[in-house]
């Protein structure tokens, strides 16, 4: 058997009958319907549960300054990149500018869209890897993901949630559709590395897909019409990358940091693997999500055993190959679906265990969707009937008693209530956001930014803020009951207006872009985002930077009585000499100097270093530190 042909043998492939049967006249309306009424139950379970997460309005905080000119960041005039995913920022500011409508009704109706249509790529994806248009395919692995209820959740949260799976559900229809084809048109197989490609700009994470992908195109059977394997390769390395490397050069010169702020705020480099290990049970086992799961691994099991697999015969043989042949013949297998299912789920496991290695995520299941949803696309759909089926009635019986436990399984699962607590907030900080937001506002649907005005504290927030029209920066009081505006350093001047606290989302979007805004966690705050973690604080939470820095970062008074009576002079005035440090002053000035053309250099040089640069929150460690 020569290479090419075990191209097309390598895969699941199934002998079919020789006249049309009942099951076969009857696939591919199954087919159609089955899809369609996946689509359309997730559509309505998503939209019954329809909010935006505060996480949610700080993207769209980005795209105000976006639509305002003021180029893609936080706060005008400080070049920080909130948030997570470059696509899905841009995504919304495409459809705000293009419709002109509100940008929190945009990014529900995109982020709904997004997320139903990633169900019927995955589910059309599953047919073409199993069905051969004469197999009764249901929907089996699409249930589970729908029922699951943070899938439900995050399909209109405003969160990258929607893209990401929608992503990956594009790239496995494609995928297999490229491994079932013998040649394709140029424009679709460099489509497919430049869809690939852009895996950075999903989510930074989510290389652990694009990458492999783009090296079984690459280094697989050479598809595109007419082009010597040389030179495809080359040509698709540079479609496949144009777009991310440029996106990345230009954002160490511009942010001055290799990645998104959210990743040093977070340090998605460090380990905490107890937590995430928390992170992972609070999501499978809430749900029973492994009966499901170890049901399906089954049943496509012995669905694939009953397949012929006419490659046995050449790797029964391979053990005679030379070296030479033994690496042509794994080049041929990168290019058939068993190759592509063995990519989703190597990629599935992969974003498991980097979610596991960061200690997961504060928002219960929302990160261990992509990896659930990779895992579950091999079995979207599975046959409910086949040739070997017909042959074989203990395995058809199988299959049905298999459809029927999946979908009691699903059943279940989708009113089971993950998190019991009052708040919604587990002992180790995992939340239900949507549960927790509901309550703490009284809404049912908070998606408006007015929405949550009712959030305790928020209503006096801009009631004292707006007592102060010279400028301040408002601060908590110790007792987290009242807020406390601190006076510009000089007296009768004017400054900008400040908030410094952690809720950027619904702070953000209820103030004029006018107003900065700043956390202490350091998602929207250089200064902050560079501090070192508390080793066993809140996960996503675990840098909190004291407001003193922020009194003297931001030219506030610095001595009493204008300087809060709960601020000590002392410590201010060692955050003072601190703030000196040149390297703290270089870090500062990568974000906030004039953007000319030897600061975009120097970014570009430096972003690394800067990415890695730590202060102590401590002043008087942080004086040791620099040398002052």
């Amino acid at each position: 058997m020569t290479a090419s042909t075990a191209a097309s043998d390598i895969s699941f492939a199934e002998e079919q009958p020789q006249r049309a049967t009942l099951p076969s006249r009857l696939a591919r309306p199954v087919l159609v319907s089955g899809i369609l009424l996946t689509a359309a139950t997730f559509a309505v379970g998503a939209w019954e549960r329809r909010w935006i997460a505060d996480d949610g309005l700080t993207v769209l905080r980005t795209v105000r300054n976006l639509l305002a000119g003021n180029g893609p960041v936080f706060n005008a005039g400080e070049r920080v990149e909130v948030n997570t995913s470059t696509a899905w920022t841009y995504l919304i500011w495409f459809f705000s500018w293009l419709t002109q409508a509100r940008l929190e009704y945009v990014v529900l109706g995109i982020a709904l869209t997004l997320s139903v249509t990633a169900i019927v790529f995955a589910m059309l994806g599953a047919s073409r890897l199993w069905g051969r248009g004469t197999q009764l395919l249901l929907p089996a692995g699409a249930l589970v993901y729908i029922a699951v209820p943070p899938a439900r959740d995050y399909a209109t949260s405003g969160l990258e949630s929607g893209l990401t799976i929608c992503w990956l559900a594009v790239l496995w229809w494609w995928m297999i559709r490229w491994s079932r084809a013998r040649s394709m048109r140029r424009a679709d197989v460099f489509g497919l590395c430049f869809f690939a490609g852009l895996a950075p700009l999903i989510r930074p994470e989510m290389v652990l897909v694009g990458g492999p992908a783009l090296l079984m195109i690459v280094c697989g059977p050479v598809r595109a019409n007419g082009l010597r394997p040389w030179k495809f390769r080359v040509l698709a390395s540079v479609i496949a990358g144009l777009v991310p490397i440029g996106y990345q050069i230009w954002r160490m010169g511009y942010y001055g940091l290799p990645y998104p702020n959210t990743a040093v705020a977070k340090d998605a480099s460090g380990a905490k693997w107890r937590q995430g290990l928390i992170y992972l049970w609070n999501m499978i086992g809430p749900y029973w999500l492994w009966v499901p799961l170890a049901i399906l691994a089954l049943t496509a099991l012995a669905t694939v055993r009953a397949y012929r697999f006419e490659y046995r015969s050449w790797l029964a043989n391979r053990s005679k190959d030379t070296p030479r042949q033994r690496i042509r013949r794994f080049r041929v297998w990168l290019g058939t679906p068993s190759a592509v299912v063995a990519l989703m789920l190597s990629a599935a496991a992969l974003l498991t265990i980097y979610q596991v290695r960061v200690g997961g995520d504060f928002m219960h299941g929302r990160m261990l969707l992509p990896p659930l949803f990779c895992v579950l696309l091999p079995v979207m759909m599975l046959p409910l009937t086949s040739v070997a089926a017909q042959r074989n009635p203990l395995l058809q019986l199988t299959r049905v008693a298999s459809f029927a436990a999946v979908a009691g399984c699903a059943l279940l699962a989708t009113g089971v209530t993950a998190i019991t607590t009052p708040n919604g907030i587990t002992p180790t900080g995992i939340a239900d956001e949507r549960h927790y937001y509901i309550q703490s506002t009284g809404r049912a649907h908070p998606i408006r930014a007015e929405d949550y005005l009712d959030y305790p504290r928020l209503r006096p927030m801009i009631i004292d803020l707006g007592a102060a029209p010279a400028g301040g920066l408002l601060i908590n009081t110790p007792s987290f009951s009242t807020w406390y505006v601190v006076p510009p350093r000089a007296p009768n001047s004017v400054v900008p207006q400040t908030v410094f606290y952690v809720n950027l989302g619904m702070i953000s979007m209820n103030m004029p872009l006018s107003v900065r805004v700043l956390d202490p966690v350091g998602l929207s705050y250089p200064l902050a985002a560079h501090t070192f973690r508390f080793p066993n604080a809140r996960i996503g939470h675990d840098k909190n930077l004291d407001s003193d820095w922020a009194v003297v970062d931001s030219g506030m008074a610095t001595h009493h009585p204008r300087l809060p009576w709960y601020l000590d002079e002392g410590w201010v005035s060692r955050i003072e000499t601190a703030l000196t440090c040149p390297r703290t002053e270089d870090l500062l000035a990568s974000a906030r100097a004039p953007l000319t053309s030897d600061r975009f250099l120097r970014n570009i040089v430096y972003a690394l270093d800067y990415a890695s640069y730590r202060i102590d929150r401590v002043p008087e460690q942080e004086l040791d530190r620099c040398q002052l």
